[in-house]
């Protein structure tokens, strides 16, 4: 007998239907402030639609894109509700000058700065699947960027 999609779901029910542990559940619900389930008596929790959402959308990033606990909790960090964050794009800015781009040497040279559009939060209803897919690869390629520069900048 199946639930309805509204139903809550017990901590058992949503280890089996993420194909993950019931305790690393309760693992993220330490390092995900936007987890959090009812708890009723006997610390039973209950996980209501939304936190089947956010859940889904930890074991994603971490089991399914490849992120760390850490760069997923930064993903996350965008969103309250731990939704992604639904981005539309501004106008490119301007491309740096050839004369510029040619002195440039080394690793940096390689990394375009200024020729991505920029995207900001839009503060309006449920973003289409796609959309959301497509803030997850922004937000995970800013982060692999900063990561470069970070690197490079050590150096």
């Amino acid at each position: 007998m199946a639930k309805d999609d509204g139903a809550f779901l017990t901590i058992g029910e949503l280890a089996q239907q993420l194909g993950v542990a019931q305790h690393i559940l309760r693992y993220w619900e330490t390092r995900f402030p936007q987890l959090r389930p009812l708890q009723r008596s006997g610390n039973r929790r209950y996980y209501r639609p939304r936190d089947v959402d956010v859940a889904q959308q930890i074991n994603r990033l971490l089991n399914d894109e490849g992120f760390t606990v850490r760069g997923a909790q930064r993903v996350l960090a965008g969103r309250k509700d731990g939704a992604a964050p639904v981005l539309v794009e501004s106008p490119p800015e301007p491309a740096p000058e050839a004369s510029t781009a040619a002195t440039s040497s080394g690793p940096q040279a390689m990394l375009p700065m200024g020729d991505l559009p920029v995207s900001k939060p839009v503060k309006s209803g449920s973003p289409p699947v796609a959309q959301s897919d497509l803030a997850l690869l922004i937000a995970r390629l800013t982060v692999i960027r900063q990561n470069l520069v970070d690197a490079l900048d050590r150096d």
